[in-house]
């Protein structure tokens, strides 16, 4: 029993649905090797995706058409862009159970902000949606005849709208999507205020 289970291993492995996946198992795994690699060149990575946006741009310019593609390649990129500015716990509903889960004074101990969507995540759906659009501008079936200013407009107003919202948001829970660096210990605060205490 053991050796007949063994030989169907064996002809499942040889076949041609076997090879086939052991090939996408194979290009999978280099391709999240190659991935793995570029994770620290942040500024690179950036670079290679602007070239890829502005190749998508120029092609949809010299040819005149797919706007309806552009449009939705720009409400995509507003949603992604919602996520890496927002916070991954969200603070307004984790207000209603434990108060706030950032800082609000200076005393209070610092938190590092932790986005919803990391900035590989981000770069990495960025990328592959210019090349998701840039592949459908080869197909005439994308190319809805439309009015292009009306498409452009409603974008800008949304996109006005939503950060106006995002950065009140912001404001209102006193937060910044951005780090700027490590924040050190200050010496001479700390010691003003442990002198403070001893003449008390």
């Amino acid at each position: 029993m053991d050796v007949g289970s063994t030989g169907d291993t064996s002809a499942d492995y040889f076949s041609p649905d076997g090879a086939i996946s052991r090939w996408k198992f194979t290009v999978s795994r280099q391709y999240q090797h190659f991935l793995d690699k570029t994770t620290p060149h942040m500024l690179r990575r950036w670079i290679g995706s602007l070239i890829i946006a502005c190749i998508y741009v120029l092609r949809v310019y010299l040819i005149q058409g797919f706007y309806v593609v552009s449009y939705g390649l720009g409400i995509y990129m507003l949603n992604l862009l919602i996520g890496f500015l927002s916070p991954q716990v969200d603070p307004e509903i984790q207000e209603l159970y434990d108060g706030a889960t950032l800082p609000t004074r200076g005393s209070d101990e610092f938190r590092p902000f932790v986005r919803r969507l990391p900035e590989f995540k981000f770069w990495y759906s960025i990328t592959k949606a210019f090349c998701i659009a840039f592949v459908m501008t080869f197909f005439s079936v994308f190319d809805v005849p439309v009015f292009w200013p009306i498409l452009l407009f409603y974008w800008v107003v949304l996109f006005t709208l939503t950060m106006r919202r995002q950065i009140s948001h912001m404001i209102k829970y006193k937060y910044v999507p951005f780090s700027f660096g490590k924040q050190r210990y200050d010496g001479k605060k700390a010691s003003a205020e442990s002198a403070g205490h001893s003449t008390d």
